[in-house]
């Protein structure tokens, strides 16, 4: 318990069921579905790394560790609402059905990498901190006017509630009564900036109260508690409540990015022991086994087909046609501004002077 913000779990890391309350609504599909998810998305983490350590894919932003909390709040979503990711979210957004080829070709600094299957609501990844809530909550306020029913989520980290556009978000939401769910993936660190470095708050859903909205503290790792907590936000949301702020407590195993080292900052011990106790795969293995639904041969098949899927979506992304140096140009302004097409035309000749 952290100031009246209670650490909420269906199950524990042993796999068993601590809530008798969702019993009856996780079936023994649901948690197939849930850990071929997992599989698919740990298994494109590890080659996207694989991939740059090769030369293959530029700097990346591993996820392993947080799988369920992407995974099983992006399976709450309904077909037409919105979803909108920080750069680390393609777990999320993967699950809502982006193209496995189209994530990768985002890695490779392709513009074609944001964009998004026909239909889907899934905005360009963003960079900066914090951005995405606000134009989360306007879009979600877009669709009660419009009396659609679709919701939005909004991911975001622990370092982001430093930032204005965090508080501006969660204001604007909550007084327009957007509905839009604000989506916190608290991993403890803000690249290397502990939490308690970071705020003074002990909990980042105790923020919820400033702004009169809903707040819960989940367990990150148990994929039952972040679906079905993010479901019953996103149902609340469409019955016109309002916002809720989540703050899924998780842990990252890996660095901030490829480019970063996080044995300077942060204990290896304390990302190996986690792996050990509260790994969000092996705990729905745990489970599964405890009710007698786990099946070796099945295990095996879910990552056979993972890895020929993710080696599908590699091929397709390495024959797309090479990249045309125009798009860096011609797609800043309608119409090229004089400045635009000077520093083409330098660019050009600088290239053609080396012969590329």
């Amino acid at each position: 318990m952290e100031n009246g913000f209670e650490m909420i779990q269906i199950m524990d890391e042993n796999g068993n069921l601590v809530n008798e309350e969702f019993k009856s609504f996780i079936s023994e599909s649901l948690t197939k579905e849930m850990y071929e998810k997992m599989i698919l998305v740990r298994t494109f983490d590890r080659k996207a790394i694989s991939l740059q350590r090769q030369g293959r894919l530029g700097t990346y932003a591993p996820f392993e560790g947080q799988e369920a909390a992407q995974v099983g709040s992006a399976s709450a979503l309904k077909e037409r609402d919105w979803l909108f990711p920080t750069y680390r979210d393609h777990a999320a957004t993967i699950t809502f059905g982006h193209s496995l080829p189209h994530v990768l070709l985002y890695w490779n600094g392709r513009m074609e990498g944001c964009t998004v299957p026909s239909g889907k609501r899934i905005f360009p990844p963003a960079v900066p901190i914090a951005t995405q809530l606000p134009h989360a909550a306007g879009a979600a306020l877009a669709e009660k006017r419009r009396g659609t029913g679709n919701a939005a989520i909004v991911y975001f980290g622990d370092g982001a509630t430093s930032e204005g556009d965090f508080h501006e978000g969660l204001n604007f939401a909550s007084v327009f009564k957007s509905p839009v769910v604000f989506f916190n993936q608290n991993n403890h660190f803000a690249i290397s900036v502990p939490i308690e470095k970071q705020m003074n708050s002990r909990t980042i859903a105790q923020k919820s109260v400033a702004y009169g909205i809903p707040g819960y503290r989940i367990d990150g790792n148990d994929i039952f508690a972040v679906y079905f907590y993010t479901k019953q936000a996103l149902e609340r949301a469409r019955k016109g409540e309002g916002p809720t702020l989540l703050e899924a407590v998780t842990w990252r195993y890996g660095a901030h990015t490829t480019a970063d080292d996080p044995k300077k900052y942060r204990d290896q011990e304390e990302s190996l022991s986690k792996k050990r106790t509260i790994d969000p795969l092996l705990r729905l293995e745990r489970y599964m086994k405890n009710e007698g639904i786990w099946e070796d041969e099945w295990a095996d098949q879910v990552q056979k087909e993972a890895e020929e899927q993710i080696e599908g979506a590699v091929a397709e992304m390495e024959a797309f046609s090479p990249p045309d140096v125009n798009d860096l140009f011609d797609h800043v302004f309608a119409e090229p501004t004089w400045t635009i097409r000077e520093q083409k035309e330098e660019y050009m000749n600088q290239i053609r002077g080396a012969g590329r």
